[in-house]
C-alpha cells in the first residue's frame, strides 16, 4: 500500500484549517501512514464468521418500572425562585427572541 504523502497532509490540513509547517507534514505523514496500516491490519483479522458487534461482552440495559411518589406542589417549587410566570420559573432572556 502507497504511503500517505507530505502533499495528502497538506491537503487534510487545508480541509480543516490548520496551519501546518514543512517539519510538521513530514511528522504527521508518518503518523497517518502508521494509523491507515493498522487500520488495514484490523481489516484483515476480521473474518467472514465473525459477526460484528458493537460491545465484545453481552450488555443489558437496567431499568426500574416508572411509579409515582410524593413531590413537591408547584408552589413548594417555585417559593424559593427570585422571580416566576405561569408557575415556570423566570429567568432573563438569552437569546434575544421573543
Amino acid at each position: 500500500m502507497p504511503g500517505i504523502t507530505r502533499e495528502e497532509v497538506a491537503h487534510l490540513a487545508r480541509l480543516a484549517r490548520l496551519e501546518l509547517k514543512d517539519e510538521e507534514l513530514d511528522h504527521f505523514a508518518g503518523q497517518l501512514d502508521d494509523i491507515i496500516g493498522a487500520v488495514a491490519r484490523v481489516s484483515e483479522v476480521a473474518d467472514q464468521d465473525v459477526p460484528p458487534t458493537s460491545h465484545p461482552l453481552p450488555l443489558t440495559n437496567v431499568m426500574r418500572a416508572d411509579e409515582i411518589r410524593p413531590s413537591l406542589t408547584p408552589q413548594e417549587a417555585l417559593s424559593g425562585a427570585p422571580a416566576q410566570e405561569q408557575q415556570r420559573f423566570k429567568v432573563p432572556q438569552i437569546l434575544g427572541e421573543d
